[in-house]
């Protein structure tokens, strides 16, 4: 099998790679407390030639869960190898390739605990996802699940979710993507590998989330209330685990930090001088020894529970209601620069058109802006989608045309557009526009609403349960990073724990509801599991934060796109470009209201770093 029949990859160095092409099925979808049930690895050269294969099933030692998917039952994995007896075989066809998967993070995950649990080193640097690449690509597909893309790409799929044939199905996929990545001159998104291949790793064991809202700190010689955060630091005569144990069984909320927002910290010596100690008296938080706060845990008053966040059911089919966005959240340390706060406004949502193509010109266009200055790029852009179309900010498949501004011409993107022969148009043109011409292609996807700033749509309850991405893309960088994280907040705007704080070094939320998928250099995503939050969240805030001296302004055009599920057509997009010098920007949130989901594009910039950010949602920060 040649994985690059049209395409010699050994000739173009931005593409040459050894390759380790994989598939896993699994007993579910949680790498921490699932496992691997069989595994299909393919090796290939840069040149295309296939190297190695190996597939075997595996016997996890457990229920193998959805045998209606896999059709692996108990009785065919009893005689399969455990995974530690054919961990070193693997390893040996991962060593020094790139890891390639559909949806690469789920597999990486799941081989990382696996080799974790058999306490070997994962030799994986770096992985690619054949998801990510065809974003970047954007053939004309319903969605990007592998039977669309192998259907598109003219791959024969025999058997789904075997592990051997949909890795062969993936090589066939992987060879055509590869070969319109190099025509449209698209940088592949290799992702480094985290440093949480160490066989030591092992995440911490999920929080039992408090039931009740934080009613603030304890008057003076007053009782405590459930709901009540509460840090403890120091040597203490009771075991720090029976003293947790209790305050979390009397419905108070254990802190492995101090912020202004905890009620009070338990010490027996309030002058050690430690980092707790110290931010507490910097905060004026309570300071209470373990005598006083055993006595009180004995008489530990009533608290408010949290609102129930069930959300009514609404019907798939139901368009999105006109609605007014709950007030952002209230955050005194972050001062967000005027020019990015002047156009969040409560908008109302916009309505799906009778035809997804009426009316206006530029129903099925995707416009590419080159050139200009920032500001002029942008209401370029906010030009487009008024005309009805979509705004781009990387060259793919689905662009149709590109608009030039002075300097545009310089863009290193130039030549292939020109190679393609994509129409060109001075920037005037979005001034008197014409029609979209009879050739556009009809694209098979359904149309996403197009979001402005402020824009809001109520999320229906689709057969997905609950489960919902909101990415984050922009244009190929060179001087600095963009991090995407996530905060999940309850009623006062404030994180529960500092494990709802998700970002890079910690890319999952302790209850597995929020997580952090990094697809790639340009592209990263927050995937929220409604359905799983604890009953304290309300809102899930999503921000960027830009690594290195570069401001939002320098980065040019943000696009995040709401998806019901990681390879589910858009049902929302927007277009975040109003930034100046701001080096954090609030991209969107999920929120319910009215016992109701909803997602409301923000665009909100701060010219803080991030810091405080995190520190107005009440994170610490050492």
């Amino acid at each position: 099998m040649s994985l690059a029949a049209a395409l010699d990859v050994s000739r173009l160095p931005d593409y040459a790679y050894d390759w380790a092409l994989i598939d896993v099925e699994t007993s579910g979808l949680i790498a921490r407390r699932d496992r691997i049930l069989s595994i299909a690895v393919l090796t290939f050269g840069p040149d295309g030639i296939q190297t190695g294969e190996y597939s075997t099933l595996l016997n996890p030692g457990c229920d193998p869960g959805p045998v209606h998917i896999h059709g692996l039952t108990a009785e065919r994995l009893s005689g399969a190898p455990a995974f530690e007896q054919v961990a070193g075989r693997i390893g040996a066809l991962l060593q020094d390739r790139v890891m390639v998967a559909h949806n690469a993070q789920f597999d990486y995950d799941f081989l990382a605990h696996e080799f974790a649990r058999a306490r070997l080193h994962l030799p994986v640097t770096q992985r690619l996802c054949t998801l990510a690449l065809n974003r970047r690509v954007e053939p004309p597909v319903a969605d990007l699940s592998l039977a669309s893309l192998a259907a598109h790409y003219g791959v024969l799929q025999t058997k789904a979710h075997d592990a051997l044939d949909d890795t062969r199905v993936l090589a066939g996929i992987f060879r055509s993507s590869l070969s319109e990545a190099a025509r449209l001159d698209v940088p592949l998104p290799l992702v480094p590998c985290p440093p949480r291949q160490d066989p030591q790793f092992a995440p911490n064991p999920p929080k039992t989330p408090c039931a009740y809202r934080n009613p603030g700190r304890p008057a003076l010689g007053g009782p405590l209330v459930q709901g009540m955060k509460i840090a403890i630091t120091g040597e203490t005569a009771t075991s720090r685990a029976e003293l947790v144990a209790r305050a979390v069984a009397a419905g108070l909320n254990i802190m492995s930090s101090v912020s202004r927002h905890t009620s009070a910290l338990v010490t027996n010596d309030g002058a050690s001088g430690s980092a707790k100690a110290q931010r507490a008296i910097a905060e004026g938080v309570t300071v209470i020894d373990e005598h006083t706060f055993l006595k009180l845990l004995g008489e530990v008053r009533p608290g408010t529970p949290h609102e129930s966040q069930t959300p009514r059911k609404t019907p798939e089919a139901t368009t999105p209601e006109a609605t007014t966005p709950a007030t952002p959240p209230t955050m005194p340390t972050p001062t967000p620069s005027p020019a990015a706060t002047a156009a969040v406004a409560d908008v109302p949502a916009l309505r799906r058109p009778e035809s997804p193509h009426s009316a206006k010109p530029f129903g099925r266009r995707r416009v590419l802006i080159l050139g200009g200055t920032h500001e002029e790029a942008s209401a370029a852009r906010a030009r487009v989608v008024e005309l009805g179309g979509a705004a781009a900010i990387n060259l793919s498949a689905s662009v149709t045309d590109v608009v030039l501004f002075p300097g545009g011409e310089l863009d290193r993107r130039m030549a292939r557009i020109t190679a393609l022969e994509l129409p060109v148009h001075a920037h005037g043109w979005l001034g008197s526009p014409t029609s979209e011409p009879a050739d556009v292609p009809t694209r098979n996807d359904a149309t996403p609403d197009v979001l402005p700033r402020g824009g809001v749509i109520d999320l229906p309850t689709l057969h997905t349960a609950g489960h919902w991405h909101v990415s984050a893309s922009w244009a190929q960088q060179t001087n600095c990073e963009i991090d995407v994280v996530a905060f999940v907040l309850d009623e006062d705007e404030q994180v529960s724990s500092d494990g709802d704080f998700v970002f890079y070094s910690a890319p999952e939320s302790p209850d597995g509801a929020t997580r952090l998928l990094c697809d790639g250099p340009t592209e990263q995503t927050i995937a929220v599991d409604l359905a799983a939050l604890p009953p304290a969240a309300h809102r899930i805030a999503i921000a960027a934060a830009i690594d290195g001296a570069a401001t939002f302004g320098d980065i040019g055009a943000v696009q995040i796109t709401l998806a019901p599920g990681v390879d589910a057509p858009a049902a929302a997009q927007a277009t975040l470009d109003a930034a100046t010098s701001e080096r954090t920007l609030l991209l969107a949130e999920i929120y319910c209201r009215d016992s109701r989901w909803r997602f409301r594009a923000v665009g909100q910039g701060y010219d803080r770093g991030l810091e405080s950010l995190v520190r107005g949602y009440g994170v610490d920060v050492a």
